[in-house]
């Protein structure tokens, strides 16, 4: 399975961006907003975005797939975060400095513990053996997803690691047209994906059901814009108002140079999520053939995709598993 940029990191917006003393659309708790000024990234501009490809960015959480004891094994995303006081500390400077360059981290206190199977991100610089946070007082880094660890199960809920399969969403063919299949893990080595469903990060997507939940993985890349507007504010404004193709939370724009760039609705002030997502128009057919597993539970994703194999939706939102 081809793939684009992987994202380790924090992606940057494609414009430079502000901040506002006003509340965040995108965090309750936040009292200021960052949002996107008319200026282009000049970043984005030298790693040539106007050449770039431009994909769907996809509202879940991010998850990589890389070895764990020897294995293919799906990660979650766990940022290491400073602790409560650190916090309050960086807030505040950020806040009075309308920036956070400048402010002073202390690695040996500042930051809360994680569990010892956590791995920095790719390109987490490090200082003296410590990684360093990102401009967002985060370290980026991952934990491998335990069948037993119930914090994940909705991650586990898209893996068999007894024969090494993921339930991915994917393209089938070049009219539009979705799958949902069983890919070996091992051909997702070193991949970020995003899991959405109906219990991860409010649902957008409207995916299953509490008695009949519904998660796949969606490889980052996978699903390009077919008509993206020219990387210009005014028409990406336009484009997310007035399009079909525009009901998306945002766009990724991958670079030749690997360099990932993104513009979210709401660093232009607009709404997120969105009734009538652009992902729920497309057609989706799916494609598990039956579980290896004879003794798996009857709550098992997989089990429950393979009975309804080879069956067409008219979107992923209309996938059930009810009789």
């Amino acid at each position: 399975m081809r793939r684009l940029g992987s994202v380790q990191q924090k992606i940057p917006c494609v414009f430079l961006t502000e901040v506002r003393n006003e509340p965040s659309r995108k965090r309750d708790c936040q009292q200021f907003q960052v949002v996107a000024t008319e200026d282009l990234n000049p970043a984005a501009l030298a790693s040539g975005i106007h050449g770039a490809v431009a994909t769907e960015k996809i509202d879940g959480t991010c998850c990589y797939v890389t070895t764990y004891n020897g294995e293919p094994y799906l990660w979650a995303r766990l940022d290491r975060k400073p602790t409560k006081q650190a916090d309050k500390r960086f807030k505040k400077y950020q806040f009075s400095q309308k920036t956070c360059k400048g402010f002073v981290w202390n690695l040996d206190e500042d930051f809360r513990e994680v569990p010892e199977s956590w791995i920095a991100a790719h390109r987490v610089k490090h200082e003296n053996g410590h990684p360093v946070p990102d401009e967002h007082g985060h370290i980026p880094g991952w934990v491998p997803v335990d069948q037993a660890n119930k914090q994940y199960c909705w991650h586990a809920s898209v893996v068999n690691y007894d024969v090494g399969d993921a339930l991915v969403l994917k393209m089938c063919g070049d009219e539009g047209l979705l799958e949902i299949v069983r890919v070996p893990l091992a051909d997702l080595m070193e991949q970020t994906l995003e899991l959405i469903g109906t219990n991860v990060n409010g649902n957008p997507y409207g995916l299953g059901s509490k008695k009949h939940p519904v998660h796949v993985l969606v490889p980052h890349g996978v699903l390009r814009i077919q008509n993206a507007p020219p990387v210009e504010f005014q028409q990406l404004y336009s484009w997310f108002q007035e399009c079909q193709e525009g009901r998306v939370e945002g766009i990724v724009w991958h670079c030749d140079d690997g360099t990932l760039v993104k513009i979210h609705r709401h660093h232009l002030g607009l709404k997120w999520p969105v009734g009538d997502t652009f992902l729920n128009t497309r057609p989706v057919v799916i494609h598990v053939d039956e579980t290896c597993d004879p003794d798996a539970s009857e709550k098992d994703l997989f089990k429950s995709f393979s009975r309804i194999n080879g069956q067409p939706f008219s979107c992923i939102q209309d996938i059930r598993f009810e009789p």
